[in-house]
């Protein structure tokens, strides 16, 4: 897929659990973890912005575009 997922990278550099996550944005630790593991198919904007306000980050930081073949 040539959407990754990043969503592990900031957590471990905010050194926050996907418990904590969880609980902080307001989803289930099994849609976290879809999400998390690259298993999900589509993202709510709304979902994706109160991620980014938890780990003050930018949507750029979770999601990145790799070329397939690459």
């Amino acid at each position: 897929m040539p959407i990754i997922v990043n969503l592990d990278v900031m957590m471990a550099k905010r050194k926050m659990s996907l418990n904590e996550l969880s609980e902080k944005v307001g989803l289930t630790l099994s849609n976290l973890s879809i999400l998390k593991t690259g298993k999900a198919k589509a993202i709510r904007f709304s979902t994706l912005e109160a991620i980014c306000e938890v780990l003050n980050c930018q949507p750029g930081d979770i999601l990145e575009f790799v070329e397939e073949g690459k």
